[in-house]
């Protein structure tokens, strides 16, 4: 029902459109409100992807078909919270043989396309980071490094690790000066397109920021629907705020998309475009009826 109200008050702001093009309008709408996040998880073995997802998302992980290309596979996984779905890949690759380069290349080509955002976990004491420059660089190409996070896990193991102090789970300033050092040195190798952000999933230290960084790194259409999947906790103002003014834009180029579609007479085009700006506007303001 609650669904229903929000399409209801979008639908009174199209009161004046044929029933055709309204229909058309709300059927994309709709498209945009059920959309299925897909996330990819990359890192080495022991970067602690795993807990880093059941530290973002809500529901249980429930492991789909394997999809794979010549001998190497990516594991699909579903989140299904109220009736809403997320895909998490993992994507395997990172710190295997570089013999094995051409295969992934392969099936990374063939995957990526469908990806919202990779999140590529490196551990914070790892200091070997040639071989993410290398899989970065030669497997992913430039095609697709916009949509990579590069997320710095496990920042409680930072040196000096016995400062990090336990009962208020943050780390000491030596250990901040450490992990600022960790960031420019991947920005320096890598020169990722997106912020980095460090975490410890395990102190749940500074997942609230990352979150909302991986929120903005989102296509438009995606943001509001991950965040539906998100535990309680992690949906901050800026998330929201973030999510629903994506949602906006969304909706305002649905309005777009079909103004600009050649059977739609040239009067209707130009009342869409009257009062595109106010339904962008109620958009918004039902946004938290529909996620």
């Amino acid at each position: 029902m609650k669904k229903y109200n929000g399409y209801e008050a979008i639908e009174n702001r199209l009161q004046y459109l044929p029933l055709s093009t309204t229909y058309t309008i709300l059927d994309k709408i709709s498209e945009i409100v059920n959309v299925e996040p897909v996330i990819g998880i990359m890192g080495k073995s022991g970067a602690g992807k795993s807990s880093l997802c059941n530290a973002l998302f809500q529901g249980n992980i429930s492991p789909v078909n394997d999809v794979s290309s010549c001998t190497r596979e990516a594991l699909r996984f579903k989140l299904n919270v109220s009736n809403r779905l997320l895909t998490l890949i993992d994507l395997p690759g990172v710190g295997e043989s570089q013999e094995r380069d051409w295969e992934y290349t392969l099936l990374y080509r063939r995957l990526l396309s469908e990806v919202d955002l990779i999140l590529w976990v490196i551990k914070a004491d790892d200091r070997a980071l040639a071989v993410d420059e290398h899989f970065y660089r030669h497997v992913l190409g430039d095609a697709f490094q916009s949509k990579v996070l590069f997320v710095i896990n496990q920042a409680d193991k930072i040196e000096p690790c016995h400062e990090w102090n336990s009962s208020s789970n943050q780390p000491s300033p030596v250990q901040i000066a450490n992990l600022d050092l960790k960031v420019h040195d991947i920005t320096r190798l890598l020169q990722p397109i997106n912020p980095i952000c460090a975490i410890s999933v395990k102190a749940n230290w500074n997942l609230t920021e990352m979150v909302e960084v991986m929120v903005e790194c989102l296509p438009e259409k995606s943001s509001s629907p991950l965040s539906a999947q998100l535990h309680n906790h992690l949906r901050t103002e800026r998330v929201k705020e973030t999510a629903r003014n994506d949602f906006g834009s969304a909706v305002g180029g649905v309005l777009d998309a079909v103004a600009s579609l050649p059977v739609v007479p040239r009067p209707v085009k130009s009342l869409i475009y009257q009062i595109r700006d106010a339904v962008v506007s109620i958009a918004r303001s039902v946004w938290d009826i529909f996620f």
